[in-house]
């Protein structure tokens, strides 16, 4: 697999707090990597640069081949990075199918309207199209926050904590949408501290704390590994 994403050498600090540290980071084309550490490793801030919503203070980010460190919100996401996040955020007053033309604003309302329709069925959630994003259920705004991401047809797909929120049986379909949606080429960075979901779902992992990657290998691997069990295993 060949490298889609990747940092060198990314640090941020906040005041006297270091919250990415020295981080290198690789996302190989085609694969879930699953992004795991202890409340306060720097996996947000993690997102949050590769976003643009914060710029590192020393490093580099690059996404396909090109430097984007400085780039915006809007110029990351036209290149193809999508984002969930934790807490799922629709447009509580609109509707389903309202809230899915936003992120699409600029594409003629025909072509839009259609591929709107395409994806909320493809995802399954066609029936609840013209019920208020206020009403679904944590478990659906996580879908639809998916299907809002992609309206913008993304390459790599940032996912925070999928599972917050949502119960089993939901989960267990939010993880289908995500093998299926990769196994039509799409790739996916995940944080999830659910080790369960992260055993099931990842060809990787990458374990950080205090801001930096302390090991990276299938799950398998790194479950056993020493300085993981220390740092966020609690073995």
């Amino acid at each position: 697999m060949s490298t889609l994403l990747e940092t060198r050498g990314m640090t941020k600090r906040f005041g006297g707090i270091v919250a990415t540290d020295d981080l290198d980071l690789e996302v190989r084309e085609g694969e879930v990597l699953g992004l795991i550490g202890p409340n306060g490793s720097g996996k947000t801030t993690t997102f949050n640069l590769l976003t643009g919503f914060l710029t590192p203070d020393s490093g580099e980010i690059r996404f396909g081949g090109e430097d984007i460190t400085d780039d915006r919100p809007y110029h990351v996401s036209r290149r193809g990075i999508g984002r969930t996040f934790q807490t799922a955020k629709p447009f509580s007053q609109m509707s389903v199918y309202e809230n899915m033309l936003v992120p699409a604003a600029d594409v003629s309302g025909g072509a839009r309207e259609e591929k709107a329709r395409r994806i909320l069925e493809n995802l399954d959630i066609d029936h609840v199209a013209d019920n208020d994003a206020a009403d679904l259920s944590g478990g659906q705004k996580k879908l639809l926050e998916i299907a809002r991401v992609l309206m913008l047809d993304p390459e790599l797909i940032l996912m925070d904590e999928p599972g917050a929120g949502v119960n089993p049986a939901l989960m267990d379909d939010i993880l289908d949408r995500i093998r299926q949606l990769n196994d039509q080429g799409r790739t996916f960075l995940i944080i999830e501290h659910d080790m369960s979901v992260i055993d099931e779902i990842t060809d990787r992992v990458t374990v950080m704390n205090a801001g930096t990657a302390i090991a990276t290998g299938p799950f398998e691997e790194i479950s056993e590994d020493e300085r993981v069990k220390n740092a966020y295993l609690g073995s």
